[in-house]
């Protein structure tokens, strides 16, 4: 696990991300931390939500990031693609220190190297 804390802890570095969290993509157990992440509680539950009735609505595809925006922040879940289960990895992006894109471009490079 301390390698995984040290790859949320560079994400973290990612400017206006407040809180990371490396989750199983189907149970929602947390696997490393960066942060408070009570916000990420229901990350795993919404994104399946999201994909159950995405493909419900006949959209065909996997997953690959939702983005909620409240009044102060961007709630940014993405999926990581390995062998077996996927996992999530949720951010709390603060919304009036960042730009998104650059947020999301930012987490993008880094989930790819999470696994590697």
């Amino acid at each position: 696990m301390a390698l995984l804390d040290t790859v949320l802890s560079d994400a973290g570095s990612t400017p206006g991300v407040s809180a990371l969290a490396l989750l199983d993509g189907v149970t929602g157990l947390s696997y490393a931390e960066y942060g408070d992440t009570s916000a990420a509680q229901d990350a795993q539950e919404t994104a399946h939500l999201v994909t159950t009735r995405l493909n419900q609505a006949g959209f065909e595809g996997e997953l690959e990031t939702i983005v909620i925006t409240t009044t102060t922040h961007h709630h940014v879940t993405t999926r990581v693609d390995r062998e077996g289960d996927p996992l999530l990895l949720f951010a709390l992006v603060d919304r009036h220190r960042t730009n998104i894109t650059w947020a999301l471009r930012d987490l993008a490079e880094r989930t790819n190297r999470l696994l590697a």
